[in-house]
């Protein structure tokens, strides 16, 4: 496939941000580069300032300096250990209870990192401070002040495990992990939304010579540049389309984009070089990940093993939100730059079929339960009466109604229920 620089380093940087190791390495090199070089800067002098200014913080004796970086070293060994196990449990629960999907998110979650990269780095940093306390004839060295700034390390690893614990406790609630994917979903469609330009128009694929281009291997489409590819339209006065949406399985041999003039394989390996693909269809900044999360999530939450509606008539509430909001978006993207006539076309997950799949997965388990059919019903009241990009968003919403109509109709049993939802059903909820 044609790649340029810029896309390897873009799959590597997904790599890297998703892995649970980013931040503690990261810290434990920082903390390593200190320990040497506080041992290289600091002199007899500086010890001497030390013992004549603050003698009650400067450890004069080799066996003392000994024990206490000992003790330092096995003791935060042991919050790590235990640290590193409370993060495992955390995945394996919320793998379990909600979604495999959510793991990414909570691997990395920065604040664990941080602690845990805290507690490496302070264990590698009194390493090598006690390694420095050698015998010289029959004086040793004592390096003070290194010594000093190891126990302080190891006084913030002790409030660093408390924050840790109150962290795991919160981080594991699912009002919490729903929030967090909710408010990044959010500001994704927010953003589009600041973006989204009326003045430019779709492009029209008749009339046109349109070529294609082909991905040769199966890959996740993660998005485009769209600044850069949107300038170099206007070098190349070519019209582009993307054909996937963010996150699609792109398969070998099949469209990858379409441009509406000959270019030649240079040309092309600069357009494609504007498309980042990954081997995985993880990425923060795609507001359809967040909602497919949620409806697992809420799926899962009505599964028989788990039956808990709660949790369901919750994602439900902040899908509302969020569906309200998408809205307001087209089902294609439109980019110009200021001084280019020249479009670029990106595709996104059509409405219709969004909504569709989002409310199947939902009514597959819970058709038969009165309380999430009224949340559903409710939900799609709501978005009936907020303003929508094209009319046709309208007319999907009352799709689903007739389909959740159908569903509790030949589901639910007791005749009292129907008659509260048929209700419902025609009342105006929402003016």
């Amino acid at each position: 496939m044609l790649t340029n620089f810029r896309t390897k380093i873009y799959s590597l940087y997904l790599v890297v941000i998703s892995s649970i190791a980013f931040y503690p390495t990261l810290i434990a090199i920082l903390l390593l580069l200190l320990s040497l070089l506080l041992l290289s800067l600091e002199t007899s002098e500086v010890t001497n300032f030390f013992m004549e200014n603050a003698s009650y913080l400067v450890i004069s004796d080799p066996d003392t300096a000994r024990a206490i970086l000992s003790t330092l070293i096995g003791g935060i060994l042991s919050l790590m250990v235990f640290s590193f196990s409370m993060v495992m449990v955390l995945l394996n629960q919320a793998s379990s209870n909600f979604s495999p999907r959510l793991l990414p998110g909570l691997i990395s979650d920065k604040r664990n990192q941080i602690v845990l990269g805290t507690y490496l780095g302070t264990i590698i940093y009194n390493i090598i401070v006690l390694i420095s306390i050698v015998s010289d004839s029959d004086k040793f060295t004592i390096n003070g002040l290194s010594i000093l700034i190891g126990i302080v390390l190891g006084v913030i690893c002790l409030g660093m495990f408390i924050f840790f614990i109150h962290s795991i406790s919160t981080g594991i609630q699912i009002n919490n992990i729903l929030d967090q994917i909710y408010r990044q979903s959010k500001k994704r469609i927010d953003h589009l939304i600041s973006q989204k330009n009326t003045n430019v128009q779709p492009i029209d694929v008749e009339g046109k010579n349109w070529q294609e281009f082909k991905c040769d291997k199966a890959i996740y489409y993660q998005g485009v540049d769209v600044e850069g590819l949107s300038d170099i339209l206007q070098k190349f006065e070519v019209n582009v389309k993307v054909i996937p949406f963010k996150g699609k399985y792109v398969l070998p041999n099949t469209t990858v984009m379409m441009y509406d003039k000959e270019l030649t394989e240079d040309e092309l390996a600069r357009l494609n070089g504007f498309i980042i693909y990954s081997n995985n269809h993880q990425a923060d900044d795609n507001y359809i990940l967040g909602i497919k999360q949620m409806t697992e999530v809420g799926v899962k939450a009505m599964s028989p093993g788990i039956n808990d509606p709660g949790t369901a008539v919750m994602t439900i509430d902040y899908l509302t939100e969020l569906l309200a909001l998408r809205m307001q978006l087209g089902d294609i993207e439109l980019y110009q730059s200021d001084e280019s006539s020249y479009t670029l076309e990106l595709t996104t997950v059509n409405f219709d079929d969004m909504l569709y799949q989002m409310l199947a997965a939902y009514r597959q388990y819970c058709k038969h339960d009165i309380i999430l059919m009224e949340k559903l019903i409710t939900m799609l009241k709501y978005l009936k009466v907020q303003k929508a990009h094209q009319d046709t968003y309208h007319e999907s919403i009352n799709n689903q109604l007739d389909i959740i109509r159908q569903d509790y109709q030949a589901n639910i049993q007791n005749d009292s229920d129907k008659k509260k939802l048929d209700q419902l059903m025609e009342m105006n909820l929402f003016n």
